[in-house]
C-alpha cells in the first residue's frame, strides 16, 4: 500500500469531461511535482487515447488519485484549506497566501465548480483577465482553457511557495 501524502499542494478535478485537458493537467502535475486528484465521474476512460496522447509517455508517471465524490474527498483532506478556481470571482490568485496544504480545485470544462461545491471551499478566487468579457465592453474572452488556467495557478501558488527552485 502506497501512503498519500496530505501535507503538500495538490491540483484536484471536479468532474473533468474532456481528456486531453486532463492529460496535459497531468504533465504540469509532473512538471511542478503535484500530485492530481480526479474526482468522479468523468467524461471519459482512463484507458481514452486522448488523455494518454495529451499526457505523452509521462501519464504513467503522474501521482493521479481518483475520488467518488466530492464529499469522500473532502473528509480525506479535512486539514487542508481547498481553493474553488472560477472564472466568477474578483478575488484574484495573487492574493492568496499559499500553504503547502492547500489544494487547487478546478471545476468541468462546460459548467466549472457548481455554487454548492464552490460554498464548501474554504477561499474562492480567479484568475484577473484584462481582456476579459467582465472588463471589455466590446465583447472579450469567456474563458480561459481548464489546463491553460490550471497552468497559471499551479506557476503562480509554486512561486509563492518557493518550490521552484532548481538544485
Amino acid at each position: 500500500m502506497i501512503l498519500q501524502n496530505t501535507k503538500c499542494l495538490r491540483v484536484a478535478l471536479f468532474e473533468p469531461r474532456i481528456p486531453q485537458n486532463t492529460g496535459t493537467i497531468g504533465r504540469t502535475c509532473l512538471a511542478f511535482d503535484l500530485p492530481l486528484d480526479i474526482i468522479k465521474p468523468t467524461g471519459f476512460s482512463f484507458e481514452d487515447k486522448y488523455l494518454k496522447r495529451a499526457g505523452l509517455d509521462y501519464w504513467s508517471n503522474v501521482d493521479l488519485h481518483l475520488y467518488e465524490s466530492f464529499e469522500q474527498y473532502k473528509n480525506k483532506f479535512s486539514n487542508s484549506r481547498i481553493i474553488a478556481l472560477t472564472k466568477k470571482s474578483d478575488n484574484s490568485i495573487s492574493n492568496i497566501n499559499y500553504k503547502n496544504t492547500d489544494i487547487l480545485l478546478f471545476g468541468r470544462e462546460d459548467t466549472g465548480l457548481p455554487d454548492n461545491i464552490m460554498s464548501k471551499c474554504e477561499i474562492v478566487a480567479g484568475i484577473p483577465m484584462p481582456g476579459g468579457e467582465k472588463y471589455n465592453k466590446s465583447g472579450g474572452v469567456r474563458s480561459l482553457n481548464l489546463s491553460v488556467a490550471c497552468g497559471i495557478v499551479c506557476y503562480t501558488a509554486c512561486l509563492q511557495m518557493n518550490l521552484l527552485k532548481i538544485n
